[in-house]
């Protein structure tokens, strides 16, 4: 059995697949069983930048390419212009179950896809990022670059010919081939705070495999010059990490579920096109007043309804490097440290 992770508008799970035995439709009915998207309302998206999948029903599974460890992103599919029904199951695709009830398909679009809330500019929208250790620098990839394929690039310590520390940056020694950036801002981002000699936490957090957090936030803050609010799903907590004490004009956002980051983009009308989204908003209020600070707040709301979090306490995690399994963000932690092991993955 192959462990395949699937984010779905109502949440995350882990499904144990026979990828040898079974079918395109198993995994549909299974998807369906989490999400409740009717298997041919459902859009699948899979790899790095993420394709969407052709599903042939009978065709195996093994047909997709899926391996274990993998993940699977589900959306609903928008319903074309020239019907106002979702289309009716085929035969082919028809789910193994028997089939739910008029009513609750007629519900299930409204229940599903990303979270949104509207506003007097637009639609708030939940935008979700690939669960890949990169999410953090895919979220401030698609605010700032509209491409998540560049997470990256934000990752690097030059970036369009300049550092990516540029803000912070003191003096620069080359050492062969090599060349290694000093932060001028020393107090803040001294061993302690880093959690290790600052060259060793350069080349880290340059691996794919780290996570990105609040110091990476503090950064890509002044790299910007914006400020990056942070939400928490779970609390509806704000977290704000700002480019200097004297603050700035402009903000975007991230959502964070505990273990994931994706981003928040406003959309002139639900269904418009990525490239009509904008991702940076002016600062109206220094409070919670703000219009966009308060759709953030309510979009967390929704997200929490709807089990989008992880309990960094709590949660069950296995090492992929060892195999080894640990609980919650601490444990985590411990190992990385004892170990030099980065790569976690969620039972």
């Amino acid at each position: 059995m192959a462990p395949v992770r699937v984010r779905h508008p109502k949440g995350i799970a882990t499904l144990q697949l026979d990828i040898d035995a079974l079918t395109v439709q198993d995994l549909q009915q299974n998807i369906f069983t989490l999400s409740e998207i009717l298997p041919s309302q459902q859009e699948l998206r899979f790899g790095y930048p993420p394709r969407t999948l052709t599903l042939v029903p009978e065709l195996p599974l093994s047909s997709l390419g899926l391996q274990a460890g993998d993940q699977i992103i589900v959306n609903h599919k928008v319903p074309t212009a020239t019907s106002t029904n979702p289309p009716a199951p085929t035969p082919a695709s028809r789910p193994l179950a028997p089939a739910p009830a008029p009513a609750r398909q007629t519900a299930a679009p409204q229940s599903t896809g990303p979270a949104s809330v509207p506003t007097s500019a637009g639609v708030l929208v939940h935008r979700v990022v690939p669960d890949d250790n990169s999410c953090l620098f895919s979220s401030i990839a698609l605010v700032f670059e509209q491409d998540i394929t560049k997470a990256q690039r934000m990752r690097q310590s030059k970036w369009s010919d300049r550092t990516l520390f540029r803000k912070w940056v003191d003096v620069t020694v080359s050492c062969g081939s090599r060349r290694r950036w000093y932060p001028s801002d020393l107090d803040t981002y001294n061993e302690a705070i880093l959690g290790a000699p600052r060259d060793t936490y350069i080349t880290t957090i340059l691996k794919p495999s780290t996570w990105g957090g609040a110091i990476e936030l503090g950064i890509l803050a002044k790299h910007f010059n914006t400020e990056i609010v942070s939400i928490d799903v779970e609390t509806g907590r704000i977290d704000r990490f700002s480019p200097s004490a004297q603050g700035t004009d402009y903000r975007c956002i991230v959502v964070y579920s505990g273990i994931h980051y994706d981003a928040a983009t406003l959309a002139p009308m639900e269904g418009a096109p990525d490239e009509w989204h904008q991702s940076i908003f002016p600062i109206t209020s220094a409070d919670t007043s703000d219009p966009v600070l308060e759709a953030v707040t309510k979009l967390a709301t929704i997200l929490r309804e709807r089990k989008a979090f992880t309990n960094t306490a709590t949660f069950e995690l296995k090492c992929e490097q060892c195999g080894k399994g640990l609980k919650g963000e601490k444990d985590a932690r411990a190992h990385a440290q004892e170990t030099g092991h980065v790569r976690f993955g969620e039972y």
